[in-house]
């Protein structure tokens, strides 16, 4: 079966949360701390957990408090609902159903269960009882004419009364008979029915951040609290350990051969390290341990005495071994769950829904990732899953449209509202991201940014450069190359600012990831020479090729500007500011045989000493001009910076059939 909505009343702090979707894979409820997350999962829980008696509420403890006291005098006569959950049946479930009601249950649609504070179950879905008495007939032994005789009947229990009411015995009559007696009873099509569908409903899972497996365990006080179903967190998740190594409580402390304890907890211990080695960062070094010996005198209580069962945790880099709970707070979560999953996966198949409360916290952004890859590739495939989170790793880019922001919602009545109507409107979950607040969706929105960020500012080929300036230049270039045939830049290349040389290592480490190739292009003068250094030393980079523009500018030192040519930019600043007569710009000559200096520097230089009237002189001006301008506008030594450009795009061009051709073998 699958959930298809929920509905959470009177419920802690959700007073009503409105009916919300349920995804068949993976929901998310996202929000603030404090919100009422927790509280969605838990009452779900109580539809129909793990463990029979968590199913059971508890009115004082429970009962949404504001109103706990004018419901509890009505609780036995009137038990309000606490929730209400919409199913679909699978094919399986109708096969099943058919087999016992006929065709009728193809039609019962979908199915709401929803249970009460006193504990009580409803189920409620589409059943018309003669179309079963109908089904059962058709599909009978009897003959066409005996069949005609039971069609007044409208349910199972007049055709049974009207079959035995027939004096003379026949055997098909009989058999029929006997086949609904022993189908339904004394119960009705309905209330077999609900029998059915109650038994294949999955059962509820819950995992909280708080479970933790120990590292070590008094197997005494471990079974002394077990006798008295005492029972904490770290009990739960310890239990599901010893039914993966098929031991009972009962049967832990009276293990007497070696080998065969020995062979358990390999065979679990190497099943785990499987699994953590396959969705944990950098845990490809790493072996789980299990051990089970006596308590040492020395130790603290009270692992002294009796029995200990012992985790640990084997780096195979340095060959040593660490307590288990020595580990981070987010790998000793990580394995738990695991511990925990996998019993559970072991012992319901596919007949179980998982709710996972806050999960990962403890880890690291990208380790956050790699528990959603563990969530869609082991979880999702088998169960449905529900879990909360409010950290923007937790969530999948690709699947917002699962998230289901959750909000503690306050508001002041509207003008059109009843004036007695409390402000304090409890836990809601709203499937309108439009109506949710605006703090509830920061997750959200710092889960879109990043993927946006890294879609629209970054390509798989990225030329990065140092400013808006470049990315306008080498664009007019591009295009005016292109309309006169000749060489261009390849549109597959995204022409990326940064901000700066020192900028660029810290763009890539933040926004980069492994299937981005870059080339840096950026400027050459005496004082870069360190960082361009430094750049190219940097992992991230490694692989990366940068490009100077000296090496296109015929220059010792260059900026992007040098590759127009002194003139085509000494032209270009007087057309951007309107400078002529004494105010014109010239670009200063050679000295000595040696090149000019860079025509940037000289142009802000000039451009210092122009009066009041004339603007600031800012890098990216000229360039905008240049392409507000368009590219048939002329300009003085065009040529020759064609040409610079040509052998800039050239060589940008073979670097990408490089790396293509790599790729491709």
């Amino acid at each position: 079966m699958i959930l298809k909505t929920a509905h959470v009343t009177n419920f802690k702090c959700v007073k009503d949360s409105t009916s919300f979707g349920i995804d068949k894979d993976v929901t998310c409820l996202v929000g603030k701390n404090e919100a009422g997350k927790t509280a969605i999962l838990e009452a779900l829980y109580k539809l129909k957990p793990v463990r029979d008696d968590d199913g059971k509420f508890d009115v004082t403890k429970e009962y949404f408090r504001p109103s706990v006291l004018d419901y509890k005098p009505r609780h036995l006569k009137e038990p309000d609902v606490a929730i209400r959950t919409v199913w679909e049946l699978e094919e399986g479930d109708c096969n099943e159903l058919e087999l016992v009601i006929g065709p009728a249950a193809r039609e019962t649609g979908l199915i709401t269960i929803s249970k009460r504070f006193d504990d009580s179950v409803s189920i409620t879905f589409d059943l018309d009882e003669g179309d079963v008495v109908h089904g059962l007939l058709k599909s009978s032994d009897l003959e066409s004419k005996e069949k005609g005789k039971y069609k007044s009947a409208q349910t199972v229990k007049e055709l049974a009364t009207q079959l035995a009411a027939v004096p003379e015995e026949q055997k098909q009559r009989v058999v029929f008979l006997q086949t609904i007696k022993a189908r339904f009873g004394d119960k009705t099509a309905r209330q077999v029915a609900n029998e059915m569908i109650w038994n294949r409903v999955p059962r509820f899972a819950f995992f909280s951040q708080y479970l933790r497996m120990p590292g070590q365990l008094a197997v005494n006080q471990f079974m002394e609290r077990a006798s008295h179903n005492r029972f904490v967190d770290e009990d739960r998740v310890f239990s599901s350990l010893l039914e993966m190594i098929g031991m009972s409580v009962d049967s832990f402390a009276a293990v007497t051969t070696y080998e065969d304890l020995t062979a358990r907890l390999e065979a679990a211990s190497g099943k785990l390290t499987r699994e953590l080695r396959s969705f944990w960062p950098d845990g490809k070094h790493l072996s789980m341990q299990f051990k089970f010996d006596d308590g040492l005198s020395a130790d603290p209580a009270p692992f002294n005495s009796g029995k200990i069962f012992r985790a640990r945790i084997k780096n195979e880099r340095y060959d040593v071994t660490t307590a288990f709970d020595q580990r981070s707070s987010g790998f000793i979560w990580f394995f738990s769950f695991l511990v925990w999953f996998t019993q559970l996966e072991r012992n319901y198949k596919s007949d179980l829904i998982v709710l996972l409360d806050e999960p990962g916290m403890a880890l690291h952004g990208t380790a956050q990732k790699e528990l959603l890859r563990f969530i869609e590739q082991r979880l999702a495939p088998k169960f449905q899953v529900i879990y909360t989170t409010h950290s923007p790793f937790m969530l999948d880019p690709s699947h917002l449209h699962r998230a289901r922001p959750v909000e503690d919602v306050y508001r002041e009545p509207g003008l059109k509202e009843d004036a007695t109507i409390d402000p304090a409107r409890g836990t809601k979950v709203f499937e309108d991201w439009w109506a949710a607040d605006k703090l509830t969706l920061f997750p959200l929105r710092g889960c879109l940014a990043y993927d946006l960020t890294q879609s629209l500012f970054l390509g798989p080929y990225s030329l990065l450069v140092e400013g808006p300036a470049d990315l306008m230049f080498i664009e007019w270039f591009r295009c005016k190359l292109a309309s006169l045939k000749r060489i261009t830049l390849d549109r597959r290349w995204i022409v990326t600012p940064c901000g700066s040389i020192s900028k660029i290592g810290a763009f890539l480490s933040l926004l980069g990831s492994n299937h981005i190739y870059c080339v840096v292009l950026c400027d050459y003068a005496e004082g870069h020479k360190r960082e361009i250094r430094s750049l190219g030393d940097t992992a991230i980079l490694a692989s990366a090729q940068i490009l100077t523009a000296d090496q296109f500018a015929g220059k010792p030192e260059a900026d992007i500007e040098d590759l127009l040519g002194d003139e085509f930019y000494a032209a270009l600043v007087n057309a951007c500011y309107g400078l002529s007569g004494a105010q014109s710009f010239v670009p200063p000559a050679a000295q000595n045989g040696r090149p000019a200096a860079r025509i940037l520097k000289a142009a802000e230089a000039h451009m210092r000493l122009m009066p009041p009237s004339v603007p600031e002189f800012t890098h990216p001006a000229p360039a905008d001009y240049l392409l507000r301008k368009g590219i048939d506008e002329p300009y003085p030594g065009m040529e020759a910076a064609l040409e610079r450009f040509e052998r800039l795009f050239e060589k940008l061009n073979g670097i990408l059939a490089a790396r293509l051709l790599e790729r491709c073998e």
